[in-house]
C-alpha cells in the first residue's frame, strides 16, 4: 500500500512539474506583452475564476482553521510567484532557480529522518550542476527577491500539505487561488489593466489551466500521499525538466556539467520517491467508512 501510494504522488508531483515547465514556455509571448509580473497576475486571475465556477465552494466545507490556512496558503502562492517573477527581471534563471530551489530543499532537510537526508543533499549537487549560478552575475536585489521566493515556496509546500489534509477534494483551491488572485492584483493590476486586450485575455484562460490550476491541483493531491521530505527532493526534477524543454521546445543543448547535474537529481528523486508515502490520513481529505 506504502509503495503504490508513493508512486501515485510520485507521478503527480511529475506530472505538475511538466505542466510547470510547459506553462513557462508557453508564457514566453505573453510576458513579452505584459511583462513578467503582469502575465503571472493573468494566469492567477484566471485560475482564481475558473476554480470558484467548478468547485463551488460552500462554507460549510471549511472549518475557521481551515479556512484561515487557505487564506495564508493563497498569499504565499502569488508570493512565491510573483517574487520569482521579480528575480528574473535582475538574476540569470539559472541563478533564480538554485537560489529558489533552497525553500523545498529546506524543507526536505529540515524534515528528512536518517538516511533520507542524503536525497536533498544528491539532489542539491546536481541543481547546482544544473543551474550553475555561478556563470552570471549576482544582485542583490534579485537575490533577495530570489530567497523570498525560497521562503514563500517552502511555505508552500508545508501549507499545501496541512491543507489538503484538512479540506475534501479540491476545495481548498477555491479559496487559495482567488485570494492569490486578488493579493496579485493589488501589486500586478494595476500596470497591466491598460494592456489588455481580448485576445490576451483568452489565451490567458489557456495558459491558468496549464499554470496553475492542473499543477497545483497535483501538487495538493501528491502531498496527501507523499513526504514533505520526499516532496520536496521531487521538486529538485523541475530543474532538470526545464533543461529537457529548453531542449525539445527551444533546441537549447545543455552543457556536460548540466547532463550529469539530471543524472544526479533524477537519482536523488527516485531516492526519495522509494522512502517517500505516508500513511493515509484519516479526516475529512480522506474519510472512513464505518461498518
Amino acid at each position: 500500500m506504502d509503495s503504490t501510494r508513493a508512486r501515485a504522488g510520485t507521478s503527480m508531483a511529475i506530472a505538475s512539474m511538466l505542466c510547470v515547465q510547459l506553462g513557462l514556455a508557453a508564457s514566453v509571448g505573453l510576458i513579452d506583452d505584459l511583462g513578467a509580473e503582469g502575465a503571472a497576475w493573468l494566469r492567477l486571475a484566471w485560475a482564481g475564476v475558473l476554480l470558484l465556477v467548478v468547485v463551488r465552494p460552500r462554507r460549510r466545507d471549511y472549518t475557521r482553521q481551515t479556512f484561515a490556512a487557505c487564506v495564508l496558503l493563497g498569499l504565499v502562492t502569488a508570493g512565491v510567484t510573483l517574487l520569482f517573477m521579480a528575480s528574473l527581471a535582475r538574476l540569470p534563471l539559472g541563478t533564480a532557480s538554485a537560489l529558489e530551489f533552497l525553500g523545498p530543499l529546506g524543507v526536505a532537510v529540515a524534515r528528512g529522518k536518517g538516511g533520507t537526508k542524503v536525497w536533498p543533499a544528491l539532489a542539491a549537487v546536481g541543481v547546482l550542476m544544473l543551474t550553475q549560478p555561478w556563470s552570471g552575475t549576482v544582485d542583490p536585489v534579485g537575490v533577495g527577491y530570489a530567497l523570498a521566493a525560497a521562503a514563500c515556496w517552502a511555505a508552500y509546500i508545508l501549507l499545501t500539505q496541512h491543507v489538503g489534509d484538512g479540506v475534501e477534494g479540491i476545495k481548498a483551491l477555491a479559496v487559495t487561488m482567488p485570494v492569490a488572485a486578488l493579493a496579485a492584483t493589488v501589486v500586478a493590476g494595476p500596470s497591466t489593466f491598460g494592456r489588455l486586450t481580448p485576445e490576451l485575455l483568452l489565451v490567458g484562460i489557456g495558459l491558468a489551466l496549464l499554470l496553475p490550476v492542473i499543477p497545483f491541483t497535483l501538487e495538493l493531491l501528491a502531498l496527501r500521499r507523499l513526504t514533505t521530505t520526499a516532496f520536496g527532493t521531487l521538486m529538485s526534477l523541475e530543474p532538470a525538466f526545464a533543461v529537457l524543454v529548453g531542449l525539445v521546445v527551444l533546441h537549447q543543448v545543455p552543457n556536460g556539467l548540466a547532463a550529469a547535474g539530471i543524472g544526479f537529481v533524477v537519482a536523488a528523486g527516485i531516492g526519495a520517491a522509494r522512502s517517500g508515502a505516508r500513511p493515509p490520513v484519516l479526516n475529512r481529505a480522506e474519510p472512513v467508512t464505518v461498518g
